[in-house]
């Protein structure tokens, strides 16, 4: 559909019967996927409120890494420009875009 909400191969949601058990793994463990809204900015949830800090720092930089893997190859200039983190309904905070890009996994 127009919301992408309908099972799609191309979007993971749709497998072979003998890829279920990995995909089933997958979701298990907490995949998340994420896309580009029409005005390319990426809505994506890295954890609850009941979350530790540690475990939403780990999901932050998760998603970073994934994002820093998805940039083409022929994208020139900043490629992210501005990040903030907000709770469902509550304001956003700004992240520096150059401080967030550099984090890793390992700190």
């Amino acid at each position: 559909g127009p919301r992408s909400l309908m099972p799609n191969p191309k979007a993971g949601t749709v497998c072979a019967a003998e890829d279920l058990p990995r995909v089933i793994n997958e979701a298990k463990a907490g995949r998340v996927e994420f896309r580009l809204d029409k005005t390319a900015n990426i809505h994506v949830a890295i954890g609850k409120a009941s979350f530790p800090a540690e475990k939403l720092f780990q999901n932050f930089a998760a998603l970073m890494e994934a994002i820093k893997k998805a940039r083409p190859t022929g994208a020139k200039g900043t490629y992210i420009r501005k990040i903030s983190v907000a709770a469902t309904m509550g304001p956003g905070l700004k992240v520096d875009p150059l401080q967030a890009v550099t984090i890793s996994l390992e700190e």
